[in-house]
């Protein structure tokens, strides 16, 4: 080892020779990282000015490719999500594939098969009147999931920080793997579900009438009916109906307190599903047990960007410096 110690400082093209001509199979796993790490110094030195242009072709990149989204996003809205859905669908299965990750491939393969029943009946006319609640469900569910899953990875990550894992004698690198693998899971599916429960509240409302993403609905809403799913918000007892608590937004338009907050989380819709003005998260969750779920939901929507268009930066930069001869 000390030869390899030697060599690292030496530096220069007779030092990279030495560095491959050492035998990395008498070394400890320690031992040959160092040598990896030393090969790496030994290749790259010298190459200062071509490192800083690949900064800079880095964050010019990122800010053109920041700024085009943007603007895709604002002109042309509904392309750019079903773009960024298919995205982040598509793009974890590529390295899920490529790296063996055979668990969370059977866990995407469950997910998408349900999502794409529940998908299939929320895009049907004419729409039955059950969908809504259920499509509401179901990513209810899969958010409190995600949720739960996400604090619980982030707890078991902390606690590995802190050295509690020796507690329960586990080892710190396994501890880590457990707490990063669920906190990957809980944001994943938590930023997947969200968008397809968006173009689902979309369509659904849509349908039914009372919503429509631009222009005026085309039904007028009656005091009685609930605008997300369509259904009467009062029924008698022998009335075939949903019996739940309601919820009167500051536009004065009532609904069903779980299709409303389904429309607001799940579907991350911040106005009114008829009149379109602007819904007061504040006062709708007033408990503040329930705050964390909105602070959630806008950390989620910000991932939406690390996961779907990160990858293709990188690739697109990548890309550039192949074109360039950098390395």
């Amino acid at each position: 080892m000390a030869a390899v110690v030697e060599v690292e400082v030496g530096g220069g093209a007779a030092a990279e020779r030495e560095l491959d001509e050492v035998d990395m199979s008498d070394l400890s796993p320690e031992e040959q990282w160092r040598v990896e790490h030393a090969r790496m110094h030994a290749k790259h030195r010298g190459h200062e000015a071509m490192h800083a242009e690949m900064v800079l072709i880095l964050i010019a990149t990122l800010v053109v490719a920041q700024l085009l989204l943007v603007q895709w996003k604002q002109r042309h809205p509904r392309s750019y999500n079903m773009v960024t859905l298919f995205q982040m669908w598509v793009v974890p299965l590529y390295f899920t594939v490529k790296l063996h990750w055979w668990r969370f491939l059977v866990i995407w393969i469950i997910f998408s098969a349900v999502t794409a029943f529940v998908t299939f009946r929320a895009t049907r006319k004419p729409l039955v009147q059950t969908t809504p609640r259920l499509v509401y469900k179901w990513f209810l569910l899969i958010y409190k999931i995600s949720y739960a899953t996400g604090i619980i990875g982030y707890m078991a990550v902390m606690f590995t920080l802190f050295g509690l894992n020796l507690l329960f004698k586990i080892k710190p690198e396994d501890a880590m793997d457990f707490g990063i693998s669920l906190l990957f899971y809980g944001l994943y599916y938590g930023v997947l579900e969200r968008d397809f429960a968006e173009m689902c509240a979309d369509y659904m409302a849509s349908t039914i009438g009372f919503y429509s993403e631009s222009g005026m609905p085309t039904k007028h809403l009656s005091d009685s009916v609930c605008a997300v799913c369509g259904q009467q918000i009062f029924v008698d007892v022998s009335e075939e109906g949903i019996i739940e608590n309601t919820y009167r937004l500051s536009c004065n338009h009532v609904f069903h307190e779980f299709c409303i907050r389904g429309w607001c989380i799940v579907g991350k819709k911040q106005t009114c599903p008829y009149c379109k003005e602007k819904v007061d998260l504040k006062r709708m969750f007033s408990n503040p047990w329930e705050r964390p779920h909105v602070m959630y939901g806008q950390l989620l929507d910000w991932l939406r960007y690390l996961v779907a268009w990160q990858p293709v930066i990188i690739g697109l930069v990548q890309g550039i410096n192949y074109i360039l001869g950098l390395e």
